[in-house]
C-alpha cells in the first residue's frame, strides 16, 4: 500500500498547523474505535443544554436568597429584566436561554457546517469547546453582578454557537470511520448528547448545594466550575479527533451494491438542499422531533395531572384535590418518570441508530412514525385503564425513537447524499430542529391551556394534544415513504471528489494498516473516560426513577 503527501508543482508543501484537518490525518497503526470516545467527550459536555432547568428556580431567588420573601417586580418587562439590579428574574425570562441556545444551535451548524468540512473536526471541536465552556463563564458573571443580558448572551448566544459546532464536529468524520456500520458510530456519539443532562443536572445540583450560602444561592460558583471543567473535557475530545486518509476503508469490507438504495457518490454541500429529498428529510426530522419535544415540555405536569392520587395509593384524587404533601410526593414521583424518559431517549439514541444498519434507514424511520402513531394514540386508552405501569412504557417507547431519530438521520444523509459533505448536510438540516423546538412545545401547551380554559381536567386536559402528535407523525410517515434514492445526475464526477481531497491520499484504497480494532491501554483508557461519567449518570437516574416504580 502506498500512499503520497501532496505536492505543488513537484516542490513539498509546507507542514500543515496542528489545528488543520491535514494535521489530524491518521497514521498507519491507529484504532478507529479511538474517535467515538473523543466525539462523545464533547457530546457528553453540549448535552447539558436539556439540563439548565437545574438553575433556573435558584436563580429566580438570586436576590432575595436566606429571605422570607422574593425581591419580585410582577410588572416588569423583558427589557427592564434585562438590567436589573434590584429585582428577581422570573423563570419565563431565564428559560429563554434554553430556547435562544437551540435556534442558534440549528442557525450556527448550517452556517458553519461547510466550514467544518474545510477545516475538520479538531478545529471545530476546539471552538465548540471554547463557546460552550465559555458561555458558562459568561453566565457566571452575569449572575455575579445580576445581569440577565450576559446570561442570554454567554450561555445562549455563544453558547448556542459551541452547541452547533460541537454536534455537527463528529458527525462526518465518524461516517466515514464507520463506512460498515454508519448508523452505530453516530448513535454512539449523539448518545452523548441525550446523556449530557443525566450528567451535568445531578452534578450541579450537587455543587449548587456545595456552594450555596446565606448570601449566595451557589450557581454563580457552579457555572464557573463547570464551565472550566467542559472546556477541559472538550478540548480533550477536540485533540482526540482523527480523520481517516482520502480512499480509506476497513480491511475485508466491500461497498453496498447501488441496488440497496445507499448512494455511491457524492452531492456537493451547494445542490443538497436544491433536492426534493432533502426537504422530506428536513420534514422527517422536524415532525419526528415536534412530537417528542413536546412530551418533554410537558412530561412532568401530564402525569401528575393524569394519574394525581393515584400516584401515591389514593385512587380517585384528582391533582387538584390533593393536599401539599400529597402533590410533594406526586412531584417526586413525576420526576422518576421524567428521569425514566431521559433514559430512554439516550439508549434509543444508540439502539435504533444501530438496528438502523441491519434495518435500512427508511424502514427504521417508517418503525418509528407508524409505532409511534399506535402509542401516541393508545397513550389515552393506557391512561383510562388507570395503568401506570403501562402508561410509563409506551411513553419510554416513544422517547427512545424520539432520540433514535437524532442519532439516524446523519446516516440517512450519508446514505442519500454520500458521505464527502455530509456534515456540512447535517448541519442545514439541523434547522428543522430548532423549528421542532418551537413548534413542539408550543402547539402541545396551547392545546392543553384550551383544555384548562373549558375547564377540563386530568386526562381530558392532554388526550387531544396526543391526538394531535400522533397526526404529526401520520404527515412524518408519508413524508419518509416518498424519500427516493437521487438521479445520478445529482452526484459529483470522480474528478471533483478527488480535487476536494488533501493531504495524505491512500492512492489506490483499503486500510493502509488503520483501523484494525482491538483492544489496548489507550482505547480502554479513552472508553473509562467517558464510560464512568455515563455509568454514574445511569446510577442517578435509576435512583430517582425507583420512586415511580415503588
Amino acid at each position: 500500500m502506498t500512499t503520497r503527501t501532496a505536492e505543488v508543482s513537484g516542490v513539498s508543501a509546507a507542514a500543515p498547523s496542528w489545528l488543520s484537518r491535514e494535521y489530524t490525518v491518521a497514521k498507519p497503526g491507529f484504532n478507529r474505535w479511538m474517535v467515538p470516545p473523543a466525539a462523545l467527550a464533547i457530546h457528553l459536555c453540549i448535552g447539558m443544554a436539556y439540563g439548565l432547568s437545574v438553575f433556573w428556580l435558584p436563580l429566580s431567588r438570586a436576590l432575595s436568597v436566606g429571605q422570607p420573601a422574593a425581591k419580585s417586580c410582577p410588572d416588569m418587562s423583558v427589557f427592564t429584566a434585562l438590567f436589573t439590579t434590584t429585582c428577581d428574574w422570573r423563570v419565563s425570562d431565564l428559560v429563554i436561554v434554553f430556547s435562544i441556545g437551540i435556534v442558534v444551535l440549528g442557525i450556527s451548524a448550517a452556517i458553519f457546517g461547510g466550514w467544518l468540512e474545510r477545516a475538520g473536526p479538531r478545529k471545530a471541536g476546539i471552538a465548540a469547546a471554547l463557546c460552550w465552556g465559555g458561555g458558562f463563564l459568561i453566565g457566571s458573571v452575569g449572575v455575579y453582578i445580576h445581569q440577565l443580558w450576559l446570561i442570554w448572551l454567554g450561555m445562549g448566544l455563544i453558547g448556542g454557537i459551541g452547541l452547533g459546532l460541537g454536534y455537527i464536529s463528529p458527525v462526518s468524520t465518524l461516517i466515514k470511520w464507520f463506512p460498515d456500520r454508519r448508523g452505530m458510530a453516530t448513535g454512539m456519539a449523539i448518545m452523548g448528547f441525550g446523556g449530557g443532562a443525566m450528567i451535568g443536572s445531578p452534578l450541579a445540583d450537587l455543587l449548587i448545594n456545595n456552594f450555596k450560602s446565606s448570601s449566595s444561592v451557589g450557581v454563580w460558583e457552579t457555572l464557573a466550575v463547570m464551565g472550566v471543567g467542559y472546556l477541559v473535557f472538550m478540548l480533550g475530545g477536540a485533540f482526540g479527533y482523527r480523520v481517516p486518509p482520502a480512499g480509506w476503508y476497513p480491511e475485508g469490507w466491500t461497498a453496498p451494491a447501488a441496488k440497496s438504495g445507499i448512494a455511491t457518490g457524492h452531492v456537493h454541500l451547494n445542490n443538497a438542499h436544491k433536492t426534493p429529498q432533502f426537504w422530506l428529510l428536513w420534514l422527517v426530522l422536524c415532525l419526528n422531533v415536534s412530537a417528542g419535544i413536546g412530551v418533554l415540555a410537558l412530561a412532568s405536569p401530564m402525569l401528575q395531572e393524569i394519574f394525581g392520587g393515584q400516584l401515591i395509593n389514593q385512587p380517585g384524587v384528582g391533582f387538584s384535590a390533593l393536599d401539599a404533601a400529597g402533590k410533594t410526593q406526586v412531584a417526586a414521583i413525576a420526576a422518576g418518570f421524567v428521569g425514566l424518559l431521559s433514559l430512554a431517549n439516550i439508549l434509543g439514541r444508540f439502539f435504533w441508530a444501530s438496528m438502523s444498519d441491519k434495518l435500512g434507514r427508511k424502514l427504521t424511520y417508517a418503525i418509528f412514525f407508524g409505532l409511534g402513531i399506535a402509542l401516541y394514540a393508545g397513550a389515552p386508552w393506557a391512561a383510562g385503564l388507570g395503568s401506570t405501569v403501562l402508561f410509563v412504557v409506551f411513553f419510554c417507547v416513544i422517547l427512545s425513537m424520539y432520540g433514535g431519530g437524532f442519532a439516524t438521520i446523519p446516516a440517512y444523509l450519508a446514505d442519500v447524499f454520500g458521505t464527502q459533505f455530509v456534515g456540512a448536510i447535517h448541519g442545514r438540516l439541523l434547522t428543522a430542529w430548532s423549528t421542532a423546538g418551537v413548534v413542539g412545545p408550543v402547539v402541545v401547551t396551547a392545546i392543553r391551556q384550551h383544555q384548562v380554559d373549558a375547564g377540563l381536567q386530568g386526562l381530558e386536559l392532554y388526550s387531544r394534544t396526543m391526538y394531535v402528535l400522533a397526526g404529526f407523525l401520520a404527515v412524518g410517515f408519508i413524508c419518509n415513504l416518498l424519500v427516493r434514492p437521487l438521479a445520478q445526475s445529482w452526484f459529483m464526477s470522480d474528478a471533483e471528489v478527488k480535487a476536494l481531497d488533501k493531504g495524505t491520499v491512500v492512492q489506490s484504497g483499503g486500510s493502509a494498516g488503520i483501523g484494525g480494532g482491538g483492544l489496548s491501554v489507550t482505547a480502554i483508557a479513552a472508553w473509562a473516560v467517558v464510560g464512568i461519567p455515563i455509568a454514574w449518570g445511569i446510577y442517578k437516574t435509576l435512583t430517582k426513577a425507583a420512586i415511580l416504580l415503588h
